[in-house]
């Protein structure tokens, strides 16, 4: 019964994954099949993927570090990683493949990193010697709760007896729960991954700037993995069928509440702002408006010679935009008017 989910699960998102997400999408679609091959066919070849610590750190075997961390060995831990990489590919269509996939290496680097220090600590402290951990792709999965926790908003759906809230987020955390609570020692690699995210999310240490993928590379894959695994979203949501999609249009219903909560908040800070004796120069964002003469133009102008310096806008928010595909100058427009908000700049951009 599990392989035979395994299998549904496979192809169900081979022909239904059609949002622009290739990273996600070859993510899911890989380490899957090669779970599902190594669990039915190739039995034999399962002890190559196996998470082994010791031999890494006795036999300096480090090609176990790649192996095992990258195939789930235990098909319901596949098929948990594989509804949560789902479910974290808007990271991907918000920040662009290159950042996503810099995020993906550095928080799978760290948590590799402090993987073999908690496992020490472990030892040191309880006596416990751990030989192995739970296989898989799971690390980064743990460490993308990090920004999803911090920059995702939280739009409650239904509450349950009156007190328990049921949110666009709670179906995300009850896979991550169960992920947890998969293995014996699957809590390390958790834990090594919610580090590791924070770690590569916080602006002090700057992990995000040691640790990135070159433009070059990014090209690279760009040119050849990305017509593979790339698939047109679709152009309306009459072709979305029915049934079997009815996840894929909850997800769209979802991501479109978030982007009219982020939409809200911008405007809840424009008149929080005016009440200030401050305001939102807005007409740096349409900029059509400018041209268009009338009799208040003169005051118009005044009005802006008025108003307050505009915000310090930060170099590293203004090159994530253009990352994106923006303009230098949307991307500066956009920051300074959302008071140096990246993700409510992002969303503003995107809307208009």
């Amino acid at each position: 019964l599990v392989a035979a989910t395994g299998i549904f699960l496979f192809l169900f998102f081979f022909f239904f994954f059609k949002d622009k997400a290739p990273l996600s999408k070859s993510l899911l679609l890989v380490p899957s099949g090669l779970s599902i091959l190594l669990t039915l066919l190739f039995q034999h070849y399962q002890k190559f993927f196996v998470y082994n610590l010791q031999a890494v750190k006795e036999d300096f075997q480090i090609w176990r570090l790649v192996c095992g961390r990258t195939v789930c060995l235990d098909l319901k831990d596949t098929f948990c990683s594989s509804l949560l990489i789902y479910s974290f590919r808007i990271f991907e269509r918000r920040y662009g493949s290159r950042k996503f996939s810099s995020f993906l290496l550095g928080s799978w680097m760290l948590s590799a990193l402090f993987d073999l220090l908690l496992v020490e600590v472990v030892q040191y402290v309880f006596g416990i010697t751990i030989s192995s951990l739970p296989s898989g792709f799971l690390g980064p999965l743990f460490a993308l709760f990090v920004p999803f926790y911090c920059s995702i908003p939280r739009v409650q759906v239904t509450q349950i007896l009156g007190h328990l809230s049921i949110t666009n987020k709670t179906l995300v955390y009850i896979l991550g729960l169960q992920l947890l609570t998969s293995g014996s020692y699957i809590w390390i690699v958790a834990l090594s991954g919610l580090i590791s995210g924070i770690c590569y999310n916080s602006s002090v240490l700057k992990v995000h700037r040691v640790i990135c993928i070159p433009s070059w590379v990014a090209k690279v894959f760009s040119w050849t993995l990305e017509p593979i695994f790339s698939t047109a979203e679709p152009s309306s949501e009459i072709r979305v069928g029915m049934g079997a999609t009815v996840d894929i249009q909850r997800q769209q219903t979802m991501e479109l509440l978030d982007r009219q909560i982020m939409l809200s908040q911008f405007a809840q800070m424009r008149r929080q702002r005016q009440q200030q004796g401050g305001m939102i120069n807005w007409n740096r964002l349409f900029r059509p408006l400018r041209q268009r003469r009338n009799a208040n133009y003169q005051d118009i102008l005044q009005s802006e010679q008025d108003a307050p310096p505009p915000t310090e806008v930060s170099e590293e928010q203004v090159a994530r935009l253009m990352e994106m595909g923006f303009s230098r100058g949307d991307a500066l427009e956009a920051l300074r008017a959302s008071n140096n908000d990246l993700n409510l700049a992002t969303n503003f951009l995107l809307q208009h």
